[in-house]
């Protein structure tokens, strides 16, 4: 894992003055509050914060699925501001690789048809292969023919993970990605996403409320109330 991030342009992640408010009126709530963050290139960080902090919502806009009210997000190099809706698709498709809590998957397409789907939305004419070798990197080849109602909790996670992975993405974005599944399980996944982490160079940003799995990153940013904890905001693992 590299240690140190980068700074301004040269981060695969930066924020400057993020803010972000949803619904409307009397109910509007300022979720995302003046936000200024760098990750650096190959850089793994653990989001760490109380339920209702912001992290997930913070990764919603990193991943380009929330657009902020102000400021700017620039995802290796580019701003997502500048790009309509078609080009962020195609842009977060090559480079933004993808974990949730709960998996969604497209229930009608077998384990290997779910990993090929952003390999053939990006164009790739050998998708199957790809999506066969990320399968085999996860441990689930003899699965690929199964549907995701035939796979257990900690088999559709390696085939999201894998689907996240397919693109050769630059950047993996995880929320809570164990949060669904039993600690071994767990375990096995996070070891999984770690080993694309370092065989890919990919930067890595997850949100867990597991200080230990926090403690595996090269650095842990706390969010408070939609805030970077300014106090704890480059707290180095040791």
């Amino acid at each position: 894992m590299n240690g140190s991030p980068s700074h301004g342009n040269g981060a695969a992640i930066a924020l400057s003055g993020v803010n972000l408010s949803l619904g409307r009126g009397a109910a509007r709530v300022h979720i995302l509050k003046d936000i200024d963050l760098d990750i650096g290139h190959g850089e793994a960080i653990g989001m760490v914060g109380t339920s209702g902090s912001g992290k997930s919502t913070l990764l919603m806009v990193m991943a380009g699925l929330e657009r902020p009210n102000t400021g700017v997000v620039r995802i290796a190099g580019t701003a997502l501001d500048a790009l309509g809706e078609d080009e962020l698709a195609r842009f977060r498709g090559r480079n933004v690789g993808i974990v949730f809590q709960s998996f969604h998957l497209i229930p009608t397409m077998t384990a290997l048809e779910n990993v090929a789907v952003p390999l053939e939305l990006a164009g790739a004419r050998d998708a199957h292969e790809r999506a066969e070798r990320e399968l085999a990197a996860v441990g689930l080849s003899d699965r690929a023919s199964h549907y995701p109602a035939e796979l257990s909790g900690g088999e559709q996670q390696r085939v999201a993970l894998a689907r996240a992975l397919a693109p050769n993405p630059a950047i993996l974005i995880a929320d809570e990605p164990t949060g669904n599944l039993d600690e071994t399980t767990g375990a096995e996944i996070v070891d999984l996403m770690f080993a694309g982490h370092d065989k890919r160079g990919t930067t890595l940003v997850l949100v867990t409320h597991d200080a230990a799995l926090a403690r595996r990153c090269d650095r842990i940013v706390r969010m408070r109330s939609g805030r970077i904890d300014a106090a704890k905001e480059t707290e180095l693992v040791r």
